[in-house]
């Protein structure tokens, strides 16, 4: 018992007071932001489902999935735009500054769909009122929540690209730091998130019904702005603020050449990844699994819980026990942090917890019973535990071994151009099959009296398949990573002044230095150990 509490006394002490300091206020902001989120997205996705489905019954057409798969889709592809958008920015503002105005805008554009509603005669759903009679949603053609969803999705792509870029202005770039404080955040993050998709799914969406259920998210999200406005980035001195920013175009003129920011956020970031066998891997390792766990909980839970449950309100206790899961996967790879160096073990977990899916196709529930949606919760636990894993670990990976390239690239971050191209790869995958995957589920849905195990079988069994021949493929690229947990340098060398070039940082045991004699002796020593 006295070892989890021995690890979490070591990991406090090894940062400073300040850092203490912003890492309580960047956790208390996340766990309001994530909240107000798992209210928001899942509330959306259940009342478009059920707008959707009345519309089929009127116009005998089954487009249901089709659409949802174009509001998540295109919301995911806005969120690319909004991603690019936040490398420039932050070469040029404090990062938590520009953290907290995305989120207090998100804010705002949350709370668009809660007007139209209310300004279309919608309101709370009544005492006692027919489970599958939505009479009290707002009348308003349901296609228009679909440019709202995209404008919030732009601000929810700047809020999740930031959120992977500012540990390292809080605790600068020594890997272990970092791993602990990601690993530690993911934990709080994802009890926050279990709490929100729980209480949206069995307390909000019940009392309020699914067009007022997220009436929180704006006040969850103004609270995480004003927290976050208060941490105290080390940043970069303001002389030499300046003088970076003279030789950069103001941010207007960036806004309006956004074709020239788009190609070179993505340029820059793919020209890093795909000219270093030790980034090349993360394109499936981070962006491919990142998908599978985005369309396990947007595309797959809500067609299960609709379709084969009746309920779609019920997704969100899948989602629920997908963020148990989570938090989980980042408990373990916080008390195992000096266990497991590198993300490869963690990476085949999640490759292989993927091909629990295949019981789906083969299951016939029935209907409107909750405890089924729990059965769904606890299988996908494993799932997102083998992820969340692997994305704590990745994250820490690819902030220290980019913190040392930053100084050359211009306009952009480094480490936010990897993150757009990462991010963009996922969102793009995930927009072109959403809307495909979609188009198929209702097709299947239509000429078969809503039984979709046909298409489950493919778009979950076959598709995960493929996902899990990809990355588990992809965790044996880097150099060392053949062995069952692969070994990294010493954590300890990692904050020296070496360039990138010089001193190859790669989940393996090789190391390369090209500097003096005295360098190759220091990298020799750390490999030796």
């Amino acid at each position: 018992m006295t070892r989890p509490f021995s690890v979490v006394w070591e990991t406090w002490n090894a940062y400073t007071p300040l850092e203490r300091r912003n890492i309580a206020i960047y956790i208390a902001g996340i766990m309001m932001y994530k909240f107000g989120l798992e209210a928001f997205n899942g509330s959306v996705i259940a009342l478009a489902t059920n707008r959707y489905d009345e519309m089929d019954r009127k116009t005998h057409t089954s487009i249901t999935f089709q659409r949802v798969g174009i509001l998540t889709g295109l919301n995911q592809a806005f969120q690319c735009v909004g991603s690019i958008l936040i490398a420039p920015l932050i070469k040029r503002y404090p990062t938590k500054n520009v953290l907290a105005c995305a989120v207090l805008i998100f804010g705002l554009m949350s709370s668009l769909l809660l007007i139209l509603d209310a300004a279309t005669g919608g309101k709370f759903v009544p005492q006692g009122h027919p489970k599958h009679d939505f009479s009290y949603y707002g009348d308003y053609n349901t296609d228009s929540m679909i440019p709202i969803y995209c404008v919030c999705g732009v601000v929810y792509g700047m809020v999740e690209l930031i959120r992977r870029v500012i540990p390292r202005d809080l605790v600068g770039g020594h890997v272990q730091k970092l791993r602990q404080m990601d690993s530690l955040v993911h934990i709080f993050y994802e009890v926050s998130g279990t709490a929100g998709a729980f209480c949206t799914a069995l307390a909000l969406i019940p009392h309020f019904g699914n067009n007022f259920s997220f009436i929180i998210t704006p006040i969850f999200f103004a609270a995480a702005s004003i927290l976050w406005y208060f941490i105290q980035e080390a940043g970069v001195p303001k002389d030499t603020r300046a003088l970076i920013l003279e030789s950069q175009p103001t941010y207007v003129k960036a806004v309006i050449g956004g074709f020239y920011l788009f190609f070179e956020s993505v340029w820059t970031g793919a020209k890093i990844i795909f000219t270093h066998r030790k980034f090349i891997w993360l394109l499936p390792g981070y962006a491919v699994a990142l998908y599978g766990h985005r369309y396990l909980e947007n595309a797959i839970a809500p067609a299960i819980a609709r379709r084969y449950m009746g309920n779609s309100a019920w997704s969100q206790i899948m989602v629920g026990g997908s963020n148990f899961g989570e938090l989980l996967g980042a408990l373990f790879v916080f008390f195992c942090s000096n266990l497991v160096h590198t993300p490869m073990p963690w990476l085949r977990i999640d490759a292989l917890a993927l091909l629990i899916v295949w019981y789906l196709p083969y299951w016939h529930p029935p209907k409107n019973d909750v405890g089924q949606a729990w059965i769904v919760a606890a299988t996908f636990l494993p799932i997102s535990f083998g992820w969340a894993a692997g994305d704590v670990s990745l994250a820490a990976y690819i902030q220290a071994s980019l913190s040392r390239i930053e100084s050359k690239t211009e306009n952009v971050s480094a480490l936010g151009a990897v993150m757009a191209f990462l991010y963009s790869a996922y969102i793009v995958t995930y927009a072109i099959a959403s809307v495909t995957l979609g188009t198929y589920i209702d097709r299947v849905s239509d000429g078969n009296s809503e039984e979709i195990q046909g298409a489950i079988f493919n778009v979950a069994g076959v598709q995960f398949t493929v996902i899990f021949v990809m990355v588990m493929t992809s965790t044996f690229v880097p150099k060392g990573a053949f062995s069952l947990n692969p070994k990294m340098l010493s954590e300890e060398y990692l904050d020296t002044d070496l360039e990138d070039e010089d001193l190859e940082y790669v989940p393996g045991v090789q190391v390369k230095s090209k500097r003096s004699h005295e360098s190759q002796e220091m990298v020799s020593r750390a490999n030796s150990s």
